[in-house]
């Protein structure tokens, strides 16, 4: 890499500040030096959202998550041993250092310039009444409702395709054809897409039974009317990391009081709070499965994703939450569809 300035902070940095540094270098890492330029630490997108679903705030420093003994490479190592060390280790990145610890360069895994091909299925699904949306979606399924010049859906899977992602299956029901006869295989778009189709409402875990086989690896399944900036890869290695069946994203959402609220004990006052923030995390409707959710489906059964999830809990497998804190628009109402076509250009262009 040749401008590293740009993904360098120091231990005193906002968590805040770090993830404006890792959103604008585009490798999901940060490198913290001191100020000889001495590399201290590696922070990257999983460990800033590890510590926000903490509760650590966006003042905090980011000494409180950042790896303190990353791998590094000593400056002269040969390309092909940092390859190999890279791919031993499943990293895609890193610090090459001088004999002094000096940080003077970012190795890349397969000398990647732009973006790495994932095999990862996405399960997008697309087959909702969208009736919060009529008279739009009387003629129009909800996931064709253009947002600036291309369906909605279309934005969903070009926003996949960028990250890497190029397998695509896409759960129909109401006006299932429209979108069937945009898309095709997908070879127009360059991405591989297949279809499933529901004679009935079978819900986000009922449509899973129809796949005609189960994935071999973790895949990803997303509601049809999402607009976001979301990593998906970053999603799909903390899925990994944290060794979990299924992974959620989820979204805070505040929600402010607009009153004082009075805390008692019977009728004595304790304490008074104007109009307090509540702060919540919301399922964001994106989700990472690993293939084994399949032996909770049963075949032809109508099942709610929250269902689903509650019987690989309750069989004592681990979902993990995975905090969103990119741009994101559950597109369900018409103001939120047009708060998304006003937001369009400036939040993804």
């Amino acid at each position: 890499m040749t401008d590293l300035k740009k993904m360098t902070v120091s231990s005193e940095a906002s968590l805040r500040r770090v993830m404006e540094v890792i959103d604008s270098g585009a490798r999901q890492i940060a490198l913290v030096t001191d100020d000889s330029g001495v590399l201290v630490a590696t922070v990257t997108d999983g460990d800033v959202r590890r510590g926000l679903l903490k509760g650590l705030g966006m003042d905090t420093p980011v000494s409180e998550v950042m790896h303190r003994n990353p791998t590094t490479l000593l400056k002269g190592a040969s390309a092909a041993s940092a390859q190999r060390l890279m791919r031993e280790r499943g990293l895609g990145h890193i610090p090459v250092v001088d004999p002094e610890g000096k940080l003077i360069a970012l190795a890349l895994r397969d000398g990647l310039t732009g973006v790495e091909p994932r095999s990862t299925r996405v399960v997008l699904m697309a087959g909702g009444l969208g009736m919060r949306l009529r008279p739009l979606t009387e003629t129009v399924p909800k996931p064709m409702i253009p947002v600036g010049d291309k369906p909605l859906l279309e934005r969903i899977v070009t926003r996949f395709q960028d990250q890497g992602f190029s397998r695509f299956t896409l759960s129909l029901n109401y006006l299932g054809h429209v979108i069937r006869d945009h898309f095709g295989d997908g070879s127009a778009l360059g991405v591989e897409i297949d279809y499933v189709d529901e004679t009935k409402r079978m819900g986000t875990g009922g449509a899973l039974s129809l796949m005609p086989a189960r994935p071999e690896e973790p895949f990803v399944v997303m509601n049809g009317d999402i607009l976001t900036t979301t990593s998906f890869g970053a999603m799909m290695d903390f899925h990994g990391e944290t060794c979990s069946a299924v992974t959620i994203c989820a979204r805070e959402f505040n929600m402010q009081v607009p009153y004082g609220v009075l805390n008692t004990e019977g009728t004595t006052l304790v304490s008074m709070e104007e109009k307090p923030v509540h702060k919540h995390l919301v399922n964001a409707g994106i989700y990472a499965l690993s293939p084994f959710v399949f032996d909770h489906i049963r075949d032809g059964e109508p099942l709610d994703m929250p269902d689903l999830i509650d019987r690989v809990k309750d069989a004592g497998h681990k979902v993990s939450v995975f905090p969103v804190r990119e741009y994101w628009m559950d597109i369900g109402r018409i103001e939120d569809l047009d708060r998304a076509r006003a937001e369009y250009d400036t939040v993804f262009v």
